[in-house]
């Protein structure tokens, strides 16, 4: 029989074994050491064939055991092909500490269809510390543990929203140890997320709208119950109408606000005027866009802008949209139990605050419409009155404030001319005796009435005689023209006068130049001869 190399072609070089005799060997020992010798090469072929299947051994056979160090290999050269190989297997799972199994199945459709499937994101770049297998040690200490350790990897490119999500209601309940609290793939899942928005206009995109209510009610299942009786609901999830809004249009995505504060409350008109005051939307439902003007206008708004602005963390009793029209349970105006177009219901709302209001209480109230011929028509032609009466009356009281005032400027203006140059006159002109004041006054005031210029009179020249001409004008003057008397504002003239009371009268009045010195009394003799 050929030697066991002779299988493999090659000429064989070693010699029989020696049996301690040297004669030639009985057949039978022959045999013997050709047995010996198959038997050897069978066992080398079959060590080789076991560690030929070993390396040549798929992965997809999983094991059941981790070995505690990890191969040298990079992660990030490993494809999914590689991790579903085992993961897209059902099956497969891992005990936690507390006993809780840990599935580790991965659905290969699920995760191709997913955002991250859809642009080539690879399972180890999220999953940065597991290379070939066997994999690193991973322990956790029940199924949540799981969640709040794999959580902080969409960090790593998410960062704006995992900041975000540090202010929000979610993030302070985990602060607090309720660790329940939704995190990221509470949401959006692990291995299946979605996309929300249009990638061009970044909005929201409309079957995104009925899966968000859903995914709020894993934790939120009582709101979400009333959400579908409202009207905003029944349209959202019943329609499919995107125009009503669904929970993150509200409270936010990410940064979501605790909904019991007084700073939520106070800013919640604001919240509900995002939608209520869009012309586009509201006009193909007929509904006033005035609602946050006319809101703000009352006593009610007012007072909750004026405390938004100055105190947003105060309490404040004035109610806000939600104590009227309901949270999440909001019907329509015209709902018979409910609605607000029902004077019984209206009444019940007001009766919260105003426990004493009576059936004619809420007539009042002009709802959320701006007066119009077509609503409320008295008080829009009583507005449309006022609106010119009250600014006619005003203006034309003004108008003759101000005319009047320009009147009294004029003749202010007018006579102040005439009085300096006559005051300048008359103290350039030398002592006058009185009569010659007496003279001289009607011209003074007629010039003060007339309001002309006085014209300077020059004193004769020493030694230089005053015309006859002038006297008998001066005289014709005083005579021809009453004298106010100064002491009982009575006119007289020189002819209705006795020659004693001319010259009493002559005697006391004053004189008009500022400069003039008194004069000294006339005696009997003077008045005699004049």
């Amino acid at each position: 029989m050929p030697h066991f190399f002779a299988l493999s072609g090659r000429k064989s070089t070693l010699k029989p074994p020696d049996v301690g005799c040297s004669q030639p060997r009985h057949p039978v020992g022959a045999n013997c050491d050709l047995l010996r010798h198959f038997l050897i090469g069978l066992v080398m072929a079959a060590l080789l064939l076991v560690a030929g299947l070993a390396l040549a051994m798929p992965t997809a056979a999983a094991p059941q055991s981790q070995a505690a160090s990890p191969t040298p290999m990079s992660p990030m050269s490993i494809g999914d092909d590689y991790c579903l190989g085992c993961h897209g297997l059902p099956g497969q799972s891992l005990t936690l500490d507390n006993g809780d199994t840990l599935d580790l199945f991965v659905d290969p459709l699920a995760h191709a269809g997913s955002i991250h499937g859809q642009k080539g994101y690879a399972c180890v770049q999220c999953h940065t510390t597991v290379g070939e297998f066997p994999h690193p040690a991973f322990s956790a200490a029940d199924l949540r543990d799981v969640t709040l350790q794999l959580n902080q990897v969409c960090a790593r490119c998410h960062a704006g929203e995992a900041e975000s999500v540090k202010d929000s209601v979610h993030q302070a309940a985990q602060a607090r140890g309720e660790r329940e609290a939704a995190v990221c793939t509470d949401c959006h899942t692990a291995h299946n997320v979605q996309q929300l928005t249009d990638p061009v206009t970044h909005a929201l995109l409309p079957e995104a709208r009925q899966w968000i209510p859903q995914t709020c009610a894993q934790c939120h299942n009582t709101i979400y119950e009333k959400y579908l009786t409202s009207v905003h609901g029944e349209a959202l999830v019943g329609e499919g109408n995107p125009d009503v809004p669904t929970c993150i249009d509200c409270h936010g995505v990410h940064s979501i606000e605790d909904p019991t504060t007084a700073a939520f409350r106070l800013k919640s008109p604001n919240i509900c005027a995002r939608c209520h005051t869009d012309p586009q939307r509201m006009g193909k439902y007929n509904i006033s866009t005035q609602v946050l003007s006319t809101y703000v206008s009352d006593f009610h708004g007012t007072t909750v802008v004026m405390f938004e602005k100055e105190s947003p963390d105060a309490e404040t009793n004035k109610p806000v949209c939600y104590d009227c029209h309901g949270v999440h349970d909001i019907t329509r105006p015209d709902d018979p139990q409910k609605g607000l177009q029902v004077k019984e219901n209206l009444l019940k709302r007001c009766q919260v605050c105003h426990p004493d209001a009576t059936a004619d209480f809420p007539t009042a109230w002009l709802s959320h419409y701006i007066p119009s011929p077509e609503k409320y028509p008295v008080v829009y032609y009583v507005n449309l009155f006022y609106k010119f009466f009250i600014p006619g009356v005003l203006g034309g009281m003004a108008v003759l404030v101000a005319l009047d005032f320009m009147r009294l400027m004029i003749n202010r203006f007018r006579k102040q001319p005439a009085v300096s140059a006559q005051r300048s006159a008359v103290s350039d002109q030398p002592p006058v005796t009185s009569e010659e004041t007496m003279e001289t006054a009607p011209a003074v005031e007629e010039l003060l009435e007339t309001g002309e210029e006085a014209k300077p009179v020059e004193p004769p020249a020493a030694g230089e005689a005053i015309a006859p001409e002038v006297t008998e004008n001066v005289e014709e003057t005083a005579e021809s023209e009453p004298v106010e008397s100064p002491t009982t504002g009575e006119s007289t003239s020189s002819e209705s006068l006795e020659p004693g009371e001319e010259t009493a009268e002559t005697e006391e009045a004053p004189t008009t130049g500022e400069n003039t010195p008194p004069e000294a009394p006339q005696s009997d003799e003077e008045v005699t001869d004049d």
